[in-house]
């Protein structure tokens, strides 16, 4: 008690004129009252007074009292004061006051337990509260309706379930597990443990619900990841005609988003609008513009987000992500730097977003700036945004500096491990992805499926058979990993490369899974590459069988048997695609010059350069031809004339974003291209020569790799 009264003699001093003035303006007491008092105020008045400042959480005044009644001795011995007085400090989160008057109180009651152990719960010292909770017992005192709920969020908080059961027990023998209140924080308590099953059980059992318990099990749903049972319990709510609140329709909307239902997402949208009063605030808003970003429907989230005048940063991320995962890149950076410009910082989200949209389309300048701003700015590198530079980096074909963000990362978890596999793999660089994967076990890091696909993944793309098949044996026999259809399709894929059909096509049939398409795709893929029309004959009613709409496949078939003249084949599959409806996608490339991606179509005329992009085709065909370049038309899969292909080679998109790069850019600076297709034969050959004429490094990525062009030679070593 004497450190609280050298505090309250302290605050009287500083605040003894301020004290007047509160007590005139709470109790109305005239001024005369307390000139003739010396402002003494009796306890019951000090209570109320009290009171008031707990419902509005005025701390400050709340201390000038505490001081007064301190030094006024009004305080002392005084149980209901002392108990007002910890009940104030709880409301305001100001526990360790709390706790030191609390200490002080001899004669302590239900109540201030109560307030006490829900004070702990709610400021997140969730085992305080539990602790004190089993003090409270210890003393002989017994919860009640107003103490289960906080000692039940609490065990819910830790996950501490075996306490959390136990408290369940005391409940039921207590008779308040019916309580509406009590029950509302058991469901909660056990979807927190993710025990969606006793939760359903005692929902189910519920005398009395609210809207709380609605909410709670839909919430708790969502969650633990099923949404489906989120709709159902709100077709269960709608049924016993319990009206919504904008908790509920939050949560039925991440259903939705989730599960991708855009057709009960849209009837929740009408009765947004319909109750246009209540509902319509930027929490729905959002969720609404999540929603349609997820169903793909990116029309109606542009309109919403438009029509949003104050966005906040989960407005401007919603918007950048449905963007950048519906392939529209160039919206999604260009919408992170319109937040940027309307002064809305980016946080994690926007980063790993924005970096995401700058691999699809190698905007390696733009991730750069992004990376260099994140520096600037203090932005922690922590795992998950190193990671996704790292992945950015080597995806935009700077294998350095993703080499370099990976080493300077002061935690790497199995993901960032996994990404730099991946990276050296699609590069061509199996023996430095084998490298990195036997450092990442020296670290003490287990390769999971995911790193096992990287791996045989870039043992395929550098033609390493040997280190292949003996790390696909490894998985099983040393880490325990069963092999997926996807390791089954790498290993077929490394073979068929390779030129091993038989065993390859063994290995299918000796799976320990039922072969997937992507399985038979591979090989056919390999059939392609090494002209095997015999197998693909046979590999082709597989394929097409299993993945029927899968374009993809029919290509490789058709540039097979048009690689080998046989034109009546070459019609019979296209003539399969056009009664299925399919279509192959048009060949698209993209070159970045001054943070700007441009985007080129085969035989593309749009382009504000293309005159001059064309006129240095033009120069380009004479100097290639001096230097005894002679197209390859049977990269030209049409039954036309040899000058007919000849001009459609020309008009191949890489060859119009080399020709528009070596415009716009300076001597020695590299060229990075993406193309969504293969590379042709033919262009694959054309640019090697550019790259030694021009004495450029032109780094390309294709569907399948990268591609790294230099002085006449090409990383793959033709191999792709």
């Amino acid at each position: 008690m004497n450190g609280t009264l050298t505090l309250a003699h302290k605050l009287l001093k500083s605040h003894k004129g301020h004290i007047t003035a509160l007590f005139k303006q709470s109790l109305h007491i005239p001024t005369s009252h307390f000139l003739q008092t010396g402002f003494t105020l009796s306890s019951l008045q000090c209570g109320t007074l009290l009171q008031s400042l707990t419902n509005t959480k005025s701390f400050a005044k709340g201390q000038q009292l505490h001081a007064h009644v301190t030094t006024c001795g009004t305080l002392q011995q005084n149980t209901y004061l002392n108990t007002k007085l910890a009940a104030f400090y709880v409301s305001c989160g100001r526990m360790a006051e709390a706790q030191l008057i609390f200490d002080a109180i001899g004669s302590k009651n239900n109540f201030l337990w109560s307030f006490m152990i829900r004070g702990y719960a709610c400021s997140g010292c969730s085992l305080k509260s539990v602790a004190l909770y089993r003090e409270m017992l210890s003393f002989g005192w017994k919860a009640d309706k107003f103490t289960y709920p906080f000692v039940l969020k609490a065990c819910g908080d830790l996950l501490l379930e075996d306490i959390g059961r136990r408290v369940h027990g005391e409940v039921v023998i207590s008779g308040l597990e019916s309580d509406i209140y009590v029950g509302n924080s058991l469901l909660a308590m056990y979807s927190k443990f993710g025990d969606m099953g006793t939760a359903r059980v005692l929902f189910d059992r519920m005398p009395l619900r609210d809207i709380t318990s609605w909410n709670t099990m839909i919430s708790g749903y969502l969650k633990n990841n099923n949404p489906k049972k989120a709709l159902v319990v709100f077709d269960m709510m709608a049924n016993s005609g319990f009206g919504v609140d904008g908790t509920t329709l939050l949560g039925i909307l991440s259903a939705c988003a989730g599960l991708m239902a855009l057709k009960p997402g849209k009837t929740l949208h009408g009765y947004i609008v319909r109750n246009n009063a209540e509902f319509s605030n930027k929490f729905l808003r959002n969720a609404l513009i999540e929603l349609y970003c997820s169903c793909s429907c990116m029309a109606y989230a542009r309109q919403l987000f438009h029509e949003t005048k104050l966005k906040d940063k989960v407005s401007w991320n919603s918007m950048i992500s449905g963007c950048e995962k519906s392939g529209d890149a160039f919206e999604s950076l260009r919408l992170f730097r319109e937040m940027v410009k309307e002064g809305e910082g980016p946080d994690e989200v926007t980063v790993v977003t924005v970096l995401g949209a700058c691999d699809q389309i190698t905007a390696l300048q733009f991730g750069a700036s992004v990376h260099s701003c994140l520096v600037k700015k203090g932005f922690g590198i922590n795992t998950i945004v190193g990671t996704s530079l790292i992945d950015m980096y080597s995806k935009c074909g700077s294998l350095t500096c993703s080499r370099r963000v990976f080493d300077e990362m002061p935690e790497k978890n199995l993901v960032s491990w996994s990404a730099m596999v991946m990276g050296y793999g699609v590069h061509g660089k199996g023996g430095e992805a084998i490298s990195i994967f036997h450092a990442m076990i020296a670290n003490n890091v287990l390769p999971d499926e995911g790193v096992f696909t990287s791996v045989l993944s870039a043992c395929s793309h550098a033609g390493l058979v040997n280190e292949g098949r003996q790390i696909f044996q490894q998985m099983s026999s040393e880490y325990s990993v069963k092999p997926t259809p996807a390791h089954y399709s790498c290993l077929v894929d490394l073979l068929g490369r390779a030129g091993r059909f038989d065993e390859a096509y063994a290995l299918i049939k000796s799976m320990e899974v039922v072969p997937t398409s992507d399985i038979w795709a591979a090989l056919l893929s390999a059939c392609r590459l090494h002209q095997n029309v015999y197998l693909a004959e046979i590999l082709e009613q597989k394929v097409f069988e299993m993945n029927p709409n899968g374009v993809g496949a029919y290509v490789c078939l058709s540039n097979i048997y048009a690689a080998k003249k046989r034109w009546d084949d070459v019609e019979r599959v296209r003539a399969m695609v056009r009664r299925k409806g399919l279509k192959k996608p048009p060949g698209c490339s993209f070159v970045e010059v001054d943070k700007m991606v441009h985007q080129f179509l085969v035989g593309d005329t749009s382009h504000q350069q293309t005159k001059d992009i064309y006129a240095e085709l033009e120069s380009l065909k004479r100097r290639l031809k001096e230097a005894g370049y002679k197209p390859d038309t049977s990269s030209v899969f049409y039954n036309v004339d040899e000058e007919a292909k000849e001009k459609m080679l020309w008009g191949h998109s890489e060859r119009l974003a080399i020709a528009f790069a070596l415009i716009n850019t300076g001597p020695g600076t590299i060229i990075r291209i993406t193309k969504n297709l293969r590379i042709c034969g033919d262009c694959h050959t054309l640019t090697k020569l550019i790259s030694k004429i021009k004495c450029r490094e032109i780094i390309m990525r294709d569907i399948h790799r990268f591609h790294h062009f230099k002085d006449g030679i090409c990383s793959c070593g033709d191999y792709w």
